[in-house]
């Protein structure tokens, strides 16, 4: 692979035009394409085969007004009035109940309920089924709201399923900080502008091109609405990260003399095999989301998978070309104070770092203490995670400033916070529609239930629909203990006799299901993902302890990462400094997200780093000189590469959805620990412990594996060396010389 990567990027180096228009007219290509038969992003989250997927599919086949979308405006009188207290109140309200019917894609609106204590109205609307639904609709609910409230000088708030669907969290403020911070961070690690903007540019495109796809992409898989800002996040990191490894390399490489094309070259077969078999593994552990069994996720997986193999290529590509067009200049345009030497060449030294080698002989000489302290922290840091709860926010988690905050504020007060996420029982009678009342009878007994209707008994379908409310909040672990005894206990009791079965379904029952379905099968995930990259690395470092070691210490970063979701959204810690103003469950599916991406991009930095330690063993057979060479030679670049990830996933935690805060603090958290704690203090202490066993494998193994050379220099052609301009007049002196005495 180094020889086929190598002559990649001379090719792109020494036609950059080429390569550039090539990139420019496939982007122009799937823009337009995009547009003309992109198809929407799909909004479902559901699970084929669960008890939630077969109530939708009862409530589907019947026809029922309950399978579409739902939606509910909360009507309140102003200045703490009653609606006893407005002559005009029924007026008013059946005045917004019918105005709400006059809405596109909306079947039905229930008559207004008022709670008991007269202050809050609950008006029900039934719109369509998902699918033939856009935001459209969820625009013109948002933008009735201010005229009804006008015209009935009352209260009007909404929320509900359709804004679940269409709903799309604010964003740019955030991410436009993240990468400001990332460009500051490559304009110090390089002191060039020139050598900051191709990795941030390469980054963008790439990260336009990937996002754009994703419609065309929605013809061949469902992708959730939700996944392009994940893959923007993931795939915006990954892209400075790779280009910023890349460009480090070929500066060294020109340092050393080599012609631009050679050095571009070699340093897409060394660098760049790293950056393809480190995005490789992200690919592959991102697709590994598949195995969870939730179409939404399997959707978010491939769509950030095209979006970081997309960077890949355009790291190996588009890079290349630029650093080609660039060529010296790589180093100019500098930043900051240099030496007179530095400033007068135009090739810039990458040398290893007299700090960071001092802090390897530190650590070398502190190996026990280190390794025992990090170790404790990081397992104190991951402690919460034995009080994880997956679940899903619901809408009394976002900003008191939305409407749909509002609104379930107001139906709690009213209403019972059980009210904001009621249960479907979707029953198919099968001849017995006797069962119906016994049915109905069992559900309101229940301790967890505190309301029962049966809202529609289609005889011809032989389906009916009851709703139940629940006691407790959507996000309430109470509740999904309430769907799990009705399910497990109430139903079959009554159906024990009976051809009829039952089926709880609605949002809230959805989510738990979905939340169930992923505990139970994110062990054998993270087991998958950890074996792979064990074989991986142990093919590439001929070694067993070091993947074994590497397993276990990502696995620590990761879990240390999980530890702190717990501790910020769950207990609260430091809640405010985020934005949040109330705790919330872990996202069902965000631990396996975060593990195959994270343990996906550990993988740069163990490859970055290990490859340079075990290239000085092989060459001095000293295991702590290699260890310490290692960390002087790679560990700026990590703790720039680590930075630039820090910086891209902390800005999404200035979002305004509680989602994509999870996502961005647990990426960022984990980076920081993995890049810091882990690679710069603990690796460096465990690897001297182990001495010269941190490269033992058995002769049989070594037989019998592929060998992978990670730096892949040993297959290139002898090096093309540049002549400095200060020499080159003294070699034309003395080629002419050697030539006079043969024209004589």
């Amino acid at each position: 692979m180094s020889h086929l990567l190598y002559r990649l990027g001379r090719f792109s180096a020494g036609k950059p035009w080429l390569v550039i228009a090539i990139w420019i007219v496939a982007g122009g290509l799937v823009i337009s394409l995009s547009g003309a038969v992109g198809q929407d992003l799909d909004d479902s989250f559901t699970v084929p085969g669960l008890d939630s997927h077969q109530a939708a599919e009862l409530l589907t086949e019947a026809q029922s007004a309950q399978a579409g979308v739902s939606a509910r405006v909360v009507v309140s009188p102003s200045n703490g009035e009653t609606f006893a207290d407005r002559p005009d109140s029924a007026t008013a309200l059946d005045g917004i109940g019918v105005a709400l019917a006059e809405l596109p894609n909306v079947v039905g609106v229930a008559p207004p309920v008022v709670s008991p204590d007269g202050e809050v109205a609950l008006i029900q609307i039934q719109y369509r089924l998902l699918s033939e639904l856009n935001p459209a609709d969820l625009e013109q609910l948002e933008e009735s709201l201010p005229v009804l409230a006008e015209s009935s000088g009352m209260q009007v708030e909404a929320g509900g399923e359709l804004f679940f669907a269409f709903d799309e969290p604010e964003s740019g403020v955030g991410e436009a900080i993240g990468l400001i911070t990332a460009v500051f961070v490559l304009l110090v690690a390089f002191g060039s502008v020139i050598a900051m903007g191709l990795p941030v540019g390469v980054a963008l495109f790439g990260l336009a091109l990937g996002v754009s796809s994703m419609t065309l992409v929605t013809r061949l898989i469902e992708i959730p609405a939700w996944a392009p800002q994940v893959g923007a996040m993931v795939g915006l990191g990954v892209g400075i990260d790779y280009a910023l490894f890349l460009v480090t390399r070929h500066r060294e490489f020109l340092a050393d003399g080599l012609s631009v094309s050679d050095s571009v070259g070699r340093a897409c077969a060394t660098a760049g095999q790293a950056v393809v078999f480190a995005g490789g593994t992200v690919v592959v552990a991102i697709l590994g989301l598949a195995v969870a069994g939730v179409p939404s996720m399997t959707g978010a997986g491939v769509a950030t998978s095209i979006i970081v193999a997309i960077m890949v290529v355009a790291t190996m590509t588009l890079v290349p070309a630029f650093l080609g067009l660039s060529g010296h200049w790589i180093n100019r345009l500098s930043v900051g104070r240099r030496s007179r030497t530095q400033a007068d060449s135009s090739i810039v030294a990458i040398q290893p770092s007299h700090r960071w080698h001092l802090w390897g002989r530190h650590v070398s000489r502190h190996a026990w203490p280190y390794a025992i302290g990090v170790t404790g922290l990081l397992l104190l840091l991951t402690a919460p995670v034995f009080a994880l709860e997956l679940g899903f926010p619901d809408e009394g988690t976002k900003s008191e400033l939305t409407t749909e905050r509002r609104a379930y504020d107001l139906v709690t007060q009213g209403f019972g916070p059980g009210a904001n996420g009621p249960l479907l029982v979707a029953v198919d009678i099968n001849g017995d529609d006797g069962v119906i009342e016994p049915l109905r009878a069992a559900i309101s007994d229940d301790v967890g239930i505190v309301g029962v209707e049966v809202v529609d008994v289609n005889i011809d379908a032989g389906i009916a629909t009851i709703v139940a409310t629940p006691s407790t909040s959507p996000q309430d672990g109470e509740t999904v203990e309430t769907i799990e005894r009705l399910r497990a206990e109430v139903l079959p009791t009554v159906l024990d006799t009976s051809a009829a079965s039952a089926h709880v379904g609605g949002q809230t029952a959805t989510f738990a299901d979905v939340a169930g379905q992923v505990k139970d099968r994110l062990p054998a995930f993270i087991a998958a993902v950890v074996v792979l990259s064990f074989l991986l690395l142990m093919m590439v470092f001929r070694s067993v302890l070091v993947p074994l070691k590497a397993a276990i210490l990502n696995l620590l970063s990761i879990g240390a990462a999980y530890g702190v979701l717990v501790a910020v959204f769950q207990w609260g810690w430091g809640l405010s400094l985020i934005g949040l103003d109330s705790t919330v469950p872990i996202v069902s599916f965000i631990p396996m997200f975060m593990f195959a991406i994270l343990f996906g991009l550990s993988m740069d930095y163990e490859v970055f780093l290990l490859s340079r330690v075990r290239e000085h063993f092989l060459a001095t057979a000293d295991s702590q000189a290699s260890v310490i060479d290692g960390i002087a030679g790679t560990a700026r670049v990590i703790t720039s590469a680590a930075l630039i990830m820090i910086s891209v996933f902390g800005g999404f935690v200035l979002g305004s959805d509680p989602v994509t805060k999870m996502f961005g603090l647990g990426l960022a958290t984990a980076i920081f620990v993995d890049a810091t704690i882990v690679r710069i203090v603990l690796v460096p202490a465990s690897m001297k412990l182990m001495g010269d066993a941190n490269w033992w494998l058995p002769g049989w193994l070594d037989r019998i594996l592929p060998t992978i050379d990670i730096e892949g220099e040993a297959a290139l052609p002898p090096r093309e060396y540049e002549l400095n301009d200060e020499l080159e007049p003294v070699v034309d002196v003395l080629v002419d010389a050697v030539q006079a005495p043969m024209t004589e």
